[in-house]
């Protein structure tokens, strides 16, 4: 084997091992919002905080469609919310005759640590600071 060869197998190893640690640490942070989110819900459930029901904002924000969910918005965009079982949605959708007819159908997403990170506007907010700020407002969420 050659210093080329040695050094492209080499190199390869270290891609590798940077893309495991990279998966392993995406793998934690994501178990971590979902115990996150799921603490929330049985928490706003617990304090009897008032469920609405959800609707989808379509992604070119021209208007919104109603949904199946029931839960509580973490936002005052509406974009994100989470239901009464503890699974976390962004509510942007595409627009679609078929959601307008009989309402969009949105699916759990996972749920990240910091929301808006690396967004163009530039503000980001822990996800835990966004938890604790929703059940601090309790039913008096706008």
């Amino acid at each position: 084997m050659d210093d080329g060869s040695a050094w492209r197998e080499q190199r390869q190893w270290a891609v590798r091992a940077h893309a495991v640690a990279d998966e392993m640490r995406r793998a934690a942070e994501q178990a971590e919002a979902a115990e996150l989110v799921a603490r929330f819900a049985a928490e706003a459930t617990r304090r009897g905080l008032c469920h609405d029901r959800l609707t989808a904002i379509r992604h070119d924000g021209r208007g919104r469609y109603r949904t199946q969910l029931a839960g509580w918005y973490l936002d005052r965009a509406r974009t994100r919310a989470v239901d009464a079982s503890g699974q976390f949605y962004l509510l942007i959708v595409r627009a679609s005759l078929r959601a307008r007819l009989f309402g969009a159908d949105p699916q759990p997403s996972r749920a990240p640590l910091v929301i808006g990170q690396g967004g163009r506007d530039g503000e980001s907010v822990p996800l835990r600071t966004l938890l604790d700020r929703r059940l601090a407002a309790e039913d008096g969420w706008d």
